[in-house]
């Protein structure tokens, strides 16, 4: 069956860490060749949060064929020794350099996508939605019912099974609810420098309504950061969406051929109600 609709889903970019000098352009170069249809990134454009790395990360953006949907993530607040402006205004350098909009939006006849910023100067990594943000998931996935649809953010709303103990959001149970409700089909994210696919079961309202959705946490695209089994090397996340079902496709960078592959795909059927 045909792909109706592709997104290629990186994040933990990290500039200021980068792993190899050819990874970036690697990176790029891979995704404008598979003809996507947007870019989704996860947050993390940065080490420091310094302006030369934001520059440098919007110099990428720029190179993607695609539009590109952006949210930042822990690394892009202000730094813990610059404390007031991490408190009053963590992001406002990312929005003056990269974008504005902290809950992009990508709309299609088949697919509806949400951007939510999750990082907050209040934390050391940690991140949380807030009401505003709650509010704005519940009346975006609401408003595209018949779509697929993909929620992109940085930090995770549960914990993954598989991955053992990990971050998760501060109010991680009210916003995993909050995605159940709103019927969310894939959460895009990162943070944990591990690329992993899982679905989800979540049950609310004392077991009487079951919802699935399948969590995609990206490995570090392009930075040294990796962990656990994926310390030292780099991927990145293809996602195909198709009428009856999606897949995600995650790729490796290979040093030795200056370029990325595929590791293994993960597919799904698209029915995310067990009830």
């Amino acid at each position: 069956m045909s792909t109706v609709y592709t997104i290629a889903h990186c994040s933990d970019i990290h500039f200021g860490k980068i792993a190899h000098a050819e990874v970036v352009p690697a990176l790029v170069d891979d995704i404008n060749a598979h003809d996507v249809d947007l870019v989704a990134i996860s947050g993390d454009l940065t080490q420091r949060a310094r302006t030369g790395e934001f520059q440098a990360a919007v110099a990428m953006m720029d190179q993607f064929e695609a539009p590109t949907l952006v949210v930042p993530g822990n690394h892009d607040v202000y730094p813990w020794w610059r404390p007031w402006k991490r408190l009053t205004a963590p992001l406002r350098k990312y929005r003056r350099l990269v974008q504005r909009e902290l809950r992009p939006t990508r709309v299609e006849p088949e697919v509806a996508v949400l951007g939510l910023s999750s990082p907050h100067g209040a934390t050391v990594k940690s991140g949380r939605l807030s009401a505003e943000a709650l509010s704005t998931m519940r009346t975006f996935f609401d408003e595209h019912a018949s779509q697929f649809r993909v929620l992109v953010m940085h930090h995770h709303l549960t914990r993954m099974q598989q991955l053992g103990r990990h971050d998760i959001m501060g109010n991680a149970d009210e916003a995993l609810t909050a995605a159940a409700q709103a019927r969310v089909d894939l959460m895009l994210c990162g943070h944990l420098h591990i690329s992993h696919i899982e679905p989800v079961d979540i049950v609310s309202d004392r077991g009487a309504n079951h919802h699935r959705m399948v969590v995609a946490s990206a490995g570090t695209a392009t930075s040294s950061r990796g962990r656990q089994s994926n310390r030292g090397v780099n991927f990145y996340n293809l996602v195909h969406i198709r009428p009856d079902s999606f897949s995600v496709e995650e790729r490796r960078y290979q040093p030795d051929a200056t370029a990325f592959a595929e590791v293994r795909t993960t597919s799904f059927d698209r029915v995310t109600s067990l009830s």
